[in-house]
């Protein structure tokens, strides 16, 4: 991050992101003025900082791509789905020369000279010849190169300026309501700017007998705190500011201004404004030291005038004051490797704290129980504050899935519509990450699959259009994600089918529909006969499963033939440091995760001989199965005359795990397995404790899923 060039890298890719999301939405909104000025800014921002960083070859084919929608703006040229599509083209065009090294050769211009010439047939479509909106206008051959008319390098200024204090005057025409404008809908465009206050100016509204409804008398006072610069102020007037009267005036920098200095005071705001001569000021200063109220009883200014005035100085006072409050709280690029390195530095900090503890729990030393107890304090703050620096919106992933729906479904033939909701819903960036993957799978195989055709869709009295929802909100400890279509759902038959053909079941097998459903996470399981691009394979799903239960997640699937398919995710909110059961079986120590843990039980001699050996417990009515530790892990030695049941709750279904003894909630560093241990699917993976024991921590759904007898008395 030292590397200027690589800064502007990492802005650039948040750039393409939101130029990829503004675009999706425009698609939907064509006529949506803030997202064609969100696209426009999104290309003038990279454009200006790639000419000020080197980066000369996308700045000069981001030119051509910025022109197309200056021209949108201007409302010469439509918002259509192909102008939506060649900028998508670009986007990636420009992500993948983001990419490519810095001593890389230049990039193919054959792609870019194609989208130009489709740009252009645009441009030329809807603008005269020879007016000079398109870049070949001069007749120069447009496969010569990308462009012949190199960005100007200051373009930069207009989008990376500090953040400024203006002073904005806006007097409209007496006609301005004949015209259709509505004033309040540009004010409301200056507050989406940044720190607005409006003081209207009604001092030119005429008695009641001489009023015109249709005219208008009133104008505005505005101060605003933008750091958008002079010419996004400037845009929200575009098309009234050849019949109104606008002055804006930079008043100072609102981060280089001195902060400690006291605000101007009134008479030399409205000295500024040109609202009073400076002898006039002078005149009143000696006479009285109210100059507002004197100003007013002398007719020398208005008393809208003084209002605005002093309006001005409060928002002044004010943004000093926010400044610096929030001067320590300023956001600071960290790379993501350091960001680990601090999450595992956290994490064994965990570690030698609970050791701190136990030591400090068996002596009998006053001072250092004190001692251990303020840092068992100060590290679960520093952990919790730590694991919220990696936590992130889940609908920073949004834009992307869109962009496949459309892409996929266009390829497909079909009309799909994607639906987000829950895009607030924090979670941790690593398992964000890690789930780009599985959810690009479900989608795909959600179109392919379960959305119809148009034509038998309509043949089925169904929308043409086919609706796939995606959503995510908080559950306990847990994240669910749930991917919803109203397709044609999963054929059990079928599955049922494939799975006697490929010896994944016997006939004899009374299976239900969740078990069947579950048969298409199998490797290689496939219904489809033709192989396409899109699917076929039986290579997909598969890897869907494989990808949630590394994120140590659930999978839950439910159907209704002709209505749809719904997946439910459940997943970690973090995957470093979880609260555990702590629990003990002949001496060996073994953690539950406590999200999944419901209540402890006893198991007596007696609990055993009633239920004739088989693994179930009668808990309250209900009959809960369990499995033995000891059972399971082969493990020698004599039973406690009295055992602990564990309940939990995996995917719905209660499940008790038999141990010696109960020991207590701890945090839980985890540490990965080594990859010899990849086909263990009772473990999930192993923690230090605090007297430097290892201790395993137990997978639910694998114990559930690897248990022939559990799942028959289930």
């Amino acid at each position: 991050m030292n590397d200027p060039r690589d800064a502007f890298r990492e802005e650039a890719f948040d750039l393409l992101a939101e130029l990829e999301t503004a675009l999706m939405e425009l698609e939907e909104n064509p006529t949506d003025t803030e997202l064609i000025d969100r696209v426009f800014r999104a290309m003038h921002t990279i454009k200006g900082s790639g000419a000020m960083f080197g980066f000369n070859e996308i700045a000069d084919f981001t030119h051509n791509l910025e022109t197309a929608f200056d021209l949108v703006r201007e409302n010469k040229m439509p918002v259509t789905e192909k102008l939506v599509s060649l900028s998508l083209m670009a986007r990636d065009k420009i992500n993948a020369m983001l990419h490519a090294p810095d001593d890389a050769a230049p990039a193919d211009d054959e792609a870019c000279r194609t989208i130009i010439r489709e740009l252009d047939a645009m441009i030329a479509q809807s603008v005269p010849a020879g007016d000079g909106s398109s870049p070949f206008d001069d007749g120069q051959d447009p496969t010569a190169s990308i462009t012949p008319e190199p960005p100007a390098r200051c373009d930069l200024e207009d989008d990376a300026e500090e953040a400024a204090i203006f002073r904005i005057r806006f007097q409209p025409g007496a006609d301005l309501f004949k015209t259709g404008t509505n004033p309040l809908l540009l004010l409301d465009e200056l507050r989406e700017l940044g720190t607005c206050t409006v003081i209207a100016d009604t001092g030119a509204i005429p008695s009641l007998e001489e009023v015109d409804p249709e005219s208008c008398y009133t104008g505005w006072d505005i101060v605003l705190t933008t750091d958008r610069g002079e010419n996004a102020i400037q845009d929200v007037f575009i098309f009234v500011e050849d019949d109104c009267r606008i002055d804006i005036q930079p008043i100072e920098s609102a981060i280089g201004s001195d902060l400690d200095a006291e605000a101007k005071k009134i008479g030399q705001i409205l000295v500024e404004r040109g609202d009073v001569q400076t002898d006039d000021l002078e005149t009143v200063l000696k006479e009285q030291p109210r100059i507002g109220e004197l100003l007013v009883d002398r007719k020398v200014v208005n008393g809208s005038a003084v209002k605005s005035a002093l309006a001005e100085q409060a928002h002044v006072r004010q943004v000093h004051k926010q400044i610096k409050e929030s001067a320590a709280a300023s956001t600071v690029r960290v790379a993501s490797d350091k960001l680990d390195m601090l999450v595992d530095l956290v994490g064994e900090l965990v570690t030698v704290q609970a050791r701190l503890s136990q030591k400090a729990d068996a002596g009998e030393d006053a001072d250092l129980s004190n001692i251990a107890e303020v840092v068992e304090r100060l590290t679960t703050e520093l952990r919790d504050n730590t694991m919220s620096i990696r936590m992130m919106p889940f609908g920073t992933t949004f834009s992307r899935f869109k962009r496949l729906v459309r892409d996929l479904s266009n390829e497909l033939g079909k009309q799909v519509v994607l639906n987000t909701v829950g895009g607030e819903t924090e979670l941790d960036k690593t398992v964000i990450e890690q789930l780009n993957d599985p959810l690009v799978h479900i989608l795909r195989n959600s179109i392919d699959h379960g959305i119809e055709p148009p034509d038998v869709r309509e043949a089925k009295g169904k929308p043409v259009h086919g609706t796939i929802h995606l959503s995510a909100e908080h559950s306990g400890g847990h994240v669910l994600i749930r991917i919803a279509d109203d397709g044609a759902g999963l054929d059990v038959d079928a599955i049922w089918t494939k799975a006697i053909e490929k010896g994944l079941m016997d006939k004899t097998t009374v299976a239900s529909n969740r078990e069947i459903f579950n048969l298409i996470f199998a490797p290689g399981f496939s219904t489809t006969a033709k192989v396409t691009s899109v699917s076929g394979r039986g290579v997909g799903m598969d890897v869907v499963k494989r990808g949630i239960d590394m994120l140590r997640g659930s999978i839950d699937v439910d159907s209704t033939p002709g209505k749809g398919t719904v997946i439910t995710l459940k997943l970690p909110l973090t995957l470093a440091i979880i609260d555990g059961l702590l629990v003990e079986t002949d001496g060996d120590k073994y953690v539950l995760p406590l999200a999944v843990v419901e209540e402890c039980v006893e198991l007596t001699g007696e609990d055993l001989r009633r239920t004739n050996g088989r693994n179930i417990l009668n808990i309250r009515g209900e009959m809960v199965p369990y499995v033995s530790l000891r059972e399971r892990f082969r493990i020698t030695g004599n039973r406690p005359p009295l055992e602990q049941i564990v309940v939990n709750d995996a995917n719905g279904q209660r499940l008790g795990i038999v141990v010696d003894r109960v020991i207590g909630q701890h945090q839980i560093v985890i540490k990965t397995m080594s990859k010899l241990y990849g086909d263990v699917n009772e473990v999930s993976g192993a923690t230090i404790l605090g007297d430097g024991t290892i201790a395993l921590i137990l997978d639910i759904p694998g114990l559930i899923g690897t248990d022939a007898e559990t799942r028959q008395v289930a």
